[in-house]
């Protein structure tokens, strides 16, 4: 009786550094990798151990960050931590309206340009279970200064304050219960009134009116009648 737009959900997923965001992502994608697609960010820090091109992000230069900017290539940029960070328009609407859920990795400042430009969008922040582990999870990767780390966390602090300009938070403190969460969320937003496209009936008014009126149905038990 309902009809859903059949328009994808765009899903931007922020979190302070160390909260683990894209380990969450990673499982969304696992779990519905015909339905959902991750449009990759571009960033002009180095890359990291265990990271892959065009995977993680795409890494290019400060000096050609700039230049793309020129160009109105992204569709959001921010400068976080001495570094670009930025969306690539590339197939983003195409992946939309073929149906596809398209997830967003990006920083808080990229989140908010974003909700003026698509207000519609899922926005979901996730939080780290508390700011000691966040520092521990950053120093495990072994690729930061105490400087940065430093930073990192006068950063994260700053960004937590943001969670009010999100539609949800979920606390990444167990992982399989914090993917559960976030799944739980999109489940619950392909069901809002706004995606609703079209409301149908499969019968007409006038037969159901005959239908309660006829002798048939009023002589049949009410039990037999609404199965």
């Amino acid at each position: 009786m309902i009809k859903s737009k059949k328009t994808g959900q765009l899903i931007v997923i922020s979190a302070p550094s160390g909260a683990g965001k894209g380990t969450i992502i990673k499982e969304l994608l696992k779990n519905k990798p015909k339905e959902r697609w991750l449009s990759v960010s571009a960033t002009s820090r180095k890359i990291r151990p265990l990271e892959k091109e065009g995977i993680d992000y795409y890494y290019i230069s400060k000096e050609e960050f700039e230049k793309r900017i020129k160009e109105d290539y992204f569709l959001e940029y921010n400068y976080y931590s001495d570094n670009y960070y930025g969306t690539p328009k590339g197939y983003i609407k195409e992946k939309l309206n073929e149906g596809i859920d398209v997830i967003l990795e990006v920083e808080i400042n990229g989140a908010s340009n974003i909700k003026k430009i698509i207000p519609e969008a899922l926005f979901i922040f996730i939080m780290p279970p508390s700011l000691q582990e966040m520092i521990k999870r950053i120093k495990k990767r072994g690729t930061e200064t105490n400087e940065k780390i430093i930073k990192r966390f006068h950063t994260a602090y700053k960004e937590i304050n943001e969670v009010t300009k999100y539609n949800y938070v979920v606390v990444n403190d167990n992982l399989e219960e914090a993917v559960d969460k976030v799944e739980a969320i999109i489940k619950a937003e392909k069901c809002r009134v706004d995606r609703i496209e079209e409301v149908y009936l499969d019968t007409k008014e006038e037969e159901l009116h005959e239908l309660l009126m006829s002798e048939e149905f009023n002589n049949t038990p009410l039990g037999e009648k609404i199965q």
